[in-house]
């Protein structure tokens, strides 16, 4: 027998966002599904062996593995958890429904969507928690045969499954994330238990956004957390070391606690080797061009005509970060933003900050990967871009465990 209460099983788990969220809010849990071996890696150091937060099953390997081959292998076994399991957590990858990276409708990954169902009909766990992009939501008008939005094919299936469901547009940095996140956000309550609790599946976007004032409260945080408060204490010229884990890069060190949400994210942290700070070792002529660009351009806006002509820019996305506001949304892709006061880009462990990872969370893997390796290859940068903020997670985290 699993342990009774709030457990769950964390489906596309990526490097782990979700599931330290929910680590951090009393769940336990059973066990991860995550396709790439370097994001599986990064979770596992961290929530396997580290924190020790999964039960997992001994019939079940720990290694990376796709979801339809765990379906396929281990149907009698995932059926065998009816009734044991009380929320399915986590979404299909993003790339192929994402605006940013050019939706795709016969995009494979999309298929991941139908196999998804199947595993919440095989399981049928008490709750669902699911998480996408905001292009999720938006019809392909191209084939006026297939128009339907993912997110309404979504919602169609688990009614069919027998769920309730919740389903809203939610932005991550109304929620203490210094980051600016739009994301469809689905909640479902299997009928049996939501028949009686109808008020918990109405009003559960409204019952978060009541209590993420009280909720920050108790990490002494605030909603207005912005980039400045997140890495300021990260910056480059506080000093280097050589990386730690990079032959002929450089690393950063701590520079003086700037407020609350940093002393939340250090902890306990060493004062020096800090994970994943290693700087990119940019060409002079590259920090010439970030530099002038850095003095030049509107803060947290798309670099304008004249200055992308003026050093053959291509990419139309190349933004200067604002230390006083939220981050734009990270990307997979680094090279998008510029410091706002450094003539570089950002460090992955900036981007983990931005994404409220705390700084013990180590992540595993390449730094940066390109060409076809894209394909197989999920590096550090992509790991990041791709999570669930785990201080929001911790959130919903608080509140699904309301529902029992």
């Amino acid at each position: 027998m699993l342990e009774k209460k709030y457990n769950y099983i964390d489906l596309f788990a990526g490097c782990g966002g979700l599931s330290l969220g929910l680590h951090n809010a009393g769940w336990r849990g059973v066990f991860a599904v995550e396709k790439s071996l370097d994001a599986f890696l990064t979770l596992k150091h961290n929530l396997i062996e580290n924190k020790k937060h999964f039960n997992w099953p001994e019939w079940l390997p720990k290694t990376n593995l796709e979801i339809d081959n765990l379906i396929q292998n281990y149907k009698k076994e995932l059926k065998a958890l009816r009734g044991e399991i009380d929320l399915v957590a986590g979404g299909p990858p993003c790339q192929g429904f994402s605006i940013a990276g050019r939706r795709q409708e016969n995009d494979i990954r999309n298929n991941l969507i139908k196999s998804y169902i199947e595993f919440i009909k095989l399981v049928q766990p008490k709750i669902i928690f699911f998480e996408n992009v905001k292009g999720f939501t938006m019809d392909f008008v191209k084939n006026k045969d297939k128009g339907i939005a993912y997110s309404e094919y979504v919602v169609s299936e688990l009614h069919k499954a027998g769920y309730y469901i919740s389903k809203n547009l939610t932005n991550f940095g109304d929620f203490g994330v210094p980051q600016k996140r739009v994301r469809f956000l689905l909640v479902g309550i299997r009928e049996d238990i939501g028949r009686s609790k109808p008020e918990l599946i109405n009003g559960f976007f409204k019952i978060i956004n009541e209590q993420k004032q009280s909720f920050l409260e108790t990490l002494n945080i605030t909603l207005e957390t912005n980039l400045g408060d997140a890495i300021s204490d990260l910056n480059k010229n506080y000093g280097v070391i050589d990386s730690p884990d990079s032959k002929n890069f450089k690393a950063g060190i701590y520079g003086p606690i700037s407020g609350s949400f940093q002393a939340l994210m250090r902890g306990n942290a060493e004062t020096s080797n800090i994970d994943s700070h290693r700087f990119v070792n940019h060409r002079q002529d590259i920090i010439d061009k970030f530099d002038f660009i850095l003095n030049n351009s509107a803060k947290n806006k798309h670099i304008d005509e004249v200055i992308r002509e003026m050093f053959s820019i291509k990419k139309h996305r190349i933004v200067v970060l604002d230390r006083m506001h939220k981050s734009p949304t990270i990307t997979s892709l680094p090279d998008d933003y510029i410091h706002y006061s450094e003539p570089r880009i950002l460090t992955v462990r900036e981007y983990a900050r931005i994404q409220t990872f705390p700084d013990w969370y180590e992540f595993k893997g390449k730094y940066t990967t390109g060409g076809e390796r894209r394909i197989r290859e999920v590096p550090r940068y992509t790991q990041i871009g791709n999570a669930i903020p785990p201080l929001f997670a911790e959130q919903i985290g608080a509140i699904l465990k309301n529902i029992f």
